[in-house]
């Protein structure tokens, strides 16, 4: 034996990224279910195989005992006790099915003579199958029936019916047994088409049952498969976005430990790249919860001008001109996530609506339809992430680009739109929309 091997097992599957273990749980499961469906279906093909096999061997039974119940009315004996074959002899020579009848030799019940045989039988079978048949109905005292072949190898259904003397006592040895033979081709035919049908049926359900439970199964771990996607996300915006802040203060710390600038400097630049990072941080954090279902919106009438206003008053608006022009409008929407989504696009026309050196010029206005329209004068949208400005990354100014993807799942989780375009002073133009109560 090699005990190094299930060690080698487990570090395979230590391996597997968390995706690859999920897959393969996915891989498991159809397998499962395959096999699940795959036992119970050839169960009930075995039951089904079966009780069609019995079905018609009991359907010739009953025919060749009818058979030989006719026969044994035209046995007769003599008035010595002798058994008189001439009727019957007259019926099975001119007829089908063939009866033969054998005779117990004395006591002995294994020692059976051929009394009288079908000259032209319709079916030919060897004397030892109906020897066979014989001593087996009268080993067990009674009517017994067997599979057997003509001599040309086709496939009969042999019975043998045991007949005793008038005047036999209880327990009595039987005087002979009358046996005969019926033809079984059409029904071993058309027992064999079923086995095939059945065993076609089967494998067609179970390749529908395996790719039904691929289905399903993937189905099942999508969930598992999104939240580990989000995951990999916010590790990769964390660690997109925290990458160039924490280089900046680790060149500053390096510097000032150098004493190559004014510690005044230095600490309001510590300053302001801890808030940015805070800010960072913030929204990250935000993004996620909100991404992975744990932030909640918590829907209520809420004045949109008024929020918009109070967000202005709060933001960081010196040496930028920020107007707002608003009319009374009640929305339906979560406060806090409104509050955040509004903040996001004032501060993305604060940092990006103008050009460098020059202060922004942002024009803010609130419509009674729930429109909040942000327009700002500065160089505009770059063409080439007009198309994906909302996702993270895309903005195109050297930011996270965190803020607008916020903002356009606040809108979505709404049920309202956020789109983006041209505004009238060439800058600009991001345009929100909340469903209004009523």
């Amino acid at each position: 034996m090699r005990p190094s091997l299930p060690g080698r097992s487990r570090s395979r599957s230590a391996t597997l990224t968390p995706t690859a273990r999920v897959l393969r749980l996915r891989r498991r499961i159809s397998l499962l279910f395959a096999l699940t469906s795959a036992v119970g279906l050839i169960a009930m093909a075995v039951l089904a195989v079966r009780s069609d096999s019995g079905r018609w061997r009991e359907q010739l039974d009953h025919t060749m005992d009818a058979d030989t119940s006719w026969a044994l009315g035209l046995l007769e004996t003599d008035e010595e006790g002798r058994l008189v074959l001439d009727v019957l002899a007259d019926s099975v020579d001119t007829a089908c099915p063939p009866l033969t009848v054998l005779l117990v030799d004395g006591d002995d019940r294994g020692a059976l003579t051929v009394e009288h045989a079908p000259a032209k039988p319709c079916l030919t079978v060897s004397r030892a199958v109906v020897l066979e048949a014989g001593r087996a109905a009268v080993r067990a005292d009674g009517a017994r029936a067997s599979d057997g072949r003509t001599t040309d190898g086709e496939p009969v259904r042999v019975f043998a019916q045991p007949f005793y003397a008038p005047e036999a006592a209880d327990g009595e040895a039987p005087q002979g047994v009358l046996v005969t033979v019926a033809d079984a081709t059409a029904q071993r035919d058309d027992h064999r088409r079923l086995v095939w049908l059945v065993t076609g049926g089967c494998a067609v359900l179970v390749l529908l049952s395996a790719a039904v439970g691929h289905v399903l199964s993937g189905r099942a771990v999508r969930p598992a498969l999104a939240a580990l996607d989000r995951q990999e996300a916010f590790l990769a915006d964390a660690a997109h976005d925290l990458r160039t802040p924490a280089a900046s203060l680790r060149t500053l710390a390096e510097t000032a430990l150098r004493g190559e600038t004014d510690s005044a400097d230095v600490h309001r630049r510590t300053l302001r790249l801890a808030e940015g990072m805070g800010r960072l941080v913030d929204g990250l954090l935000t993004r996620a919860r909100l991404v992975s279902g744990t932030a909640t919106v918590v829907r209520q009438p809420l004045r949109l001008d008024q929020l918009v206003e109070a967000v202005v008053d709060e933001a960081p608006t010196e040496g930028h001109r920020v107007r707002v022009e608003a009319e009374d409008a009640v929305v339906v929407a979560d406060p806090e996530l409104v509050r955040r989504a509004v903040g996001n696009l004032l501060d993305n026309a604060l940092a990006h609506g103008h050009a460098p050196g020059a202060p922004a010029d942002v024009l803010i206005t609130v419509g009674r339809d729930g429109t909040l329209t942000v327009e700002d004068a500065g160089p505009g949208l770059p063409p080439e992430v007009a198309g994906a400005l909302f996702e993270r990354f895309r903005s195109g100014s050297g930011s996270t680009g965190l803020g607008l993807s916020i903002a356009s799942w606040v809108a979505h989780a709404h049920g309202g739109t956020l789109t983006a375009g041209r505004g009238e002073r060439g800058g600009a133009r991001f345009v929100l929309r909340l469903p209004v109560l009523g």
